[in-house]
């Protein structure tokens, strides 16, 4: 049988202790505390015609290593601003920011729409 790539990573059962953005040395750039620098990139970007299976599993083990990182949120929203189209940013998969980056979209449309009828009534009332 054959193993999905990784799988036999060790990933720490604890997670790293989050340090809060203000305690961080404002000078020094979100990557430079970023977990992921410590492991190998592979696990973050996909291989050429990588099999489904493989893929799942990569993305898996990747998404394990987020979870430990300090900056995860900081990645995220690198990755949700710049917009970045590969790989596993911020414990997402570049589908599920297509997907988050579509939902912000309909909630900032929401809210414009919320805020021209509030000032509509304003403007009435």
């Amino acid at each position: 049988m054959l193993q999905p790539p990784h799988s036999s990573l060790q990933v720490a059962a604890v997670p790293a202790q989050r340090v809060p953005a203000r305690d961080r040395d404002q000078d020094a750039p979100w990557h430079t505390e970023a977990v992921c620098r410590r492991d190998e990139a592979g696990l973050f970007f996909a291989p050429s015609k990588e099999p489904t299976a493989a893929r799942l599993s990569r993305e898996e083990a990747a998404k394990r290593v987020c979870a430990r990182c300090p900056v995860m949120v900081e990645c995220r929203e690198h990755a949700l601003l710049q917009p970045e189209p590969y790989g596993v940013w911020g414990g997402l998969t570049a589908a599920e920011r297509r997907v988050a980056l579509a939902r912000r979209r309909r909630r900032d449309v929401e809210l414009k729409k919320a805020a021209q009828a509030a000032g509509r009534i304003a403007q009435a009332g």
